[in-house]
């Protein structure tokens, strides 16, 4: 099969914008809770009718401060409560949202403001404010600073601002309208921004709820987002739990808070990226081996991955069930518990998640969708559905949209998810799409006989060998990050006789594996030269050349004595691999790899 397209539940839609899922659900069920803000330890919880007046109330001091109809807005924050807040309140007031990585430089802030031609931008912090200062154009004319009170401040400032007024602005928004420009993370040049309508996301978010209506439209369900709102597919959760009154709440601190806020909010579902449910598992392994329990605990990883294997075969023996429900009072409850104790299920995106981990999680009784998509198909275009999964595939596609696999392997789209364009960029647009309107996405996958895609890699990063090999490096970054102790990794080797890596270590499961190994002081950067940890790390790398053919193996490999980093400039805000970047900062050991 090389074209699938699966029929639309939510047809395109011909009138009405995403103000009316707020404006709607608030008129309807105007008691229902729609979101619980942080409150100390706990959660306020907010109605529909509270949420939809603080939006209006939002949008009004922006109308005040004289944002008008069509004026792009830009918000530069951490996920949090207030950015919803905003998000819809810039809609409201007729408005075109521009999200920027709180993690953003001075540089590519002043690209994306200019760029976008943003009057204005909300800022988290003080901290924030000053650098946004630092480059802020003369058509930027405002600055808010969340952490001052920005909701209250704009509701005090557009007292004055008739209800009318703001029912003007949001019908005069249209399905063509755009909704946001999001510019793309930039791993090569200058990022793009990519033009989102109402119409993409409505189409977008109530085809993904329909399809995944045992999740989305679960009775009492929930869900804490933590993914970056900045980034396309933690709007998209956003969005699609307000269009499904799904209880939504924020987690702004993944790295300090997200198991406390877990443990409290307890949601039935959750969203993230492969590295989230990685670091889950990696550290249930450490606190195992760290107690004499790892070999318990591999037992258990076995098992649930043979139960889940099981699952998808249809044969589950007796001796298998029963070892399964032992180690789920054993090992497996721990890992739901670490999660909040309620998630049955949860949608992973971003990258590939691994077979492995699939199976694994399905057998310790947390379903992981894995699906598919880009900034420029409005998050999903592809996804498994608990009622139809492939461990191991990216789904088929999510109804209205088409896939279809090109003759060199590329991954094409077509739907009322793909963009309009990128904004201001004929050039970039000529590139990603055909005559036909087919969406050129740059990954190269395949698709199986049901129609389900698997993504393989991605086209421009093929590596090619001396010998004239072509090499996906995901295969192998894929499986070398599942181990407990690497971070990162990049596999290099373009026109070289074989092909290598570069290794990062993690420094939450070094401490570990430093006590287990008694090397208490040594630096990483004596580690890296450890023959211990160099031969933990050769099994990591044997593993994962068990994937690819003997010319497409690793042979030869360096760990750094850094991690790579969003800070640090070699990683992207969604933790891609910025490969250019990577290569001119590391060109030393990468030349060393390959020397005689």
């Amino acid at each position: 099969m090389n074209e699938i397209s699966i029929p639309a539940i939510v047809p395109n839609a011909s009138a009405g914008n995403l103000t009316n899922l707020v404006s709607e659900r608030a008129w309807f069920e105007p008691e229902r809770i729609m979101l619980s803000r942080p409150l100390g330890d706990g959660w306020q919880s907010v109605t529909a009718k509270e949420f939809e007046a603080e939006v209006r109330a939002t949008a009004k001091g922006l109308v005040a401060a004289g944002i008008n109809i069509g004026d792009r807005v830009a918000i530069m924050s951490r996920t949090r409560y207030e950015w919803t807040i905003l998000d819809f309140a810039i809609w409201y007031a007729g408005g075109c949202v521009v999200p920027i990585y709180d993690t953003s430089s001075a540089e590519q802030i002043d690209w994306i403001l200019n760029d976008s031609g943003s009057v204005a931008i909300i800022v988290e912090t003080p901290a924030l404010r000053d650098l946004v200062k630092t480059v802020q154009p003369a058509h930027t004319k405002r600055i808010w600073t969340m952490t001052e009170n920005v909701l209250a401040t704009l509701e005090y400032d557009g007292a004055a601002v008739s209800d009318e007024e703001i029912e003007k602005r949001r019908n005069a928004l249209l399905p063509e309208t755009l909704a946001t420009l999001i510019y793309t993370s930039g791993t090569t040049g200058k990022p793009k921004g990519v033009q989102l309508t109402h119409a993409n996301f409505l189409s977008e978010c109530g085809n993904v709820v329909q399809a995944a209506n045992d999740l989305f439209l679960k009775p009492g369900g929930s869900t804490l987002l933590f993914l970056p709102v900045a980034h396309v597919f933690g709007r998209m959760v956003q969005i699609g739990s307000v269009a499904a009154g799904l209880h939504l709440a924020h987690c702004s601190d993944p790295v300090g808070r997200l198991p406390i806020d877990l443990a409290s909010f307890k949601p039935t579902f959750v969203l993230a990226v492969p590295r989230i449910f990685e670091k889950v598992y990696n550290g249930a392994e450490a606190k195992a081996d760290a107690a004499g329990k790892g070999k318990i605990f591999r037992k258990a990883a076995d098992i649930a991955i043979a139960y889940s294997q099981g699952i998808e075969s249809g044969k589950i023996s007796t001796a298998l069930r029963l070892k399964h429900g032992l180690f789920d009072k054993l090992v497996y409850s721990k890992i739901r518990t670490g999660l909040g104790g309620r998630v049955e299920a949860a949608i992973s995106g971003g990258a590939p998640l691994g077979e492995r981990l699939g199976h694994f999680y399905r057998g310790a009784g947390i379903t992981i969708l894995e699906g598919y998509g880009l900034t420029e198909t409005t998050a999903g275009a592809t996804l498994n559905l608990t009622k139809n999964i492939k461990v191991g595939s990216v789904g088929r596609p999510i109804p209205g949209t088409t896939i279809k696999i090109a003759e060199d392997g590329e991954v094409l789209i077509k739907g009322p998810i793909v963009m309009q364009g990128y904004w201001k960029n004929e050039a970039a647009n000529s590139e990603v799409f055909s005559g036909d309107r087919w969406f050129h996405s740059g990954d190269l996958g395949k698709l199986d006989d049901e129609g389900f895609l698997y993504i393989v890699g991605r086209k421009k990063e093929l590596i090619v060998t001396a010998g004239g090999k072509n090499v996906a490096p995901a295969v192998l970054e894929d499986r070398l990050r599942a181990h407990p102790l690497i971070s990162q990794c990049m596999v290099v080797g373009d026109n070289q006789p074989f092909i290598a890596s570069l290794i990062t270590i993690d420094q939450d499961a070094l401490k570990t594996w430093v006590t287990a190994n008694k090397k208490d002081g040594a630096s990483l950067a004596d580690l890296a030269n450890d023959p211990d940890l160099i031969s933990v790390i050769q099994t990591a790398v044997d593993e994962a050349n068990k994937a690819v053919s003997k010319a497409e193996s690793i042979r030869k490999f360096t760990i750094l004595p850094t991690d790579f980093t969003i800070a640090g400039g070699q990683l992207t805000a969604k933790l891609s691999l910025k490969r250019h970047v990577i290569g001119k900062e590391f060109a030393a050991e990468i030349a060393a790899l390959f020397e005689k």
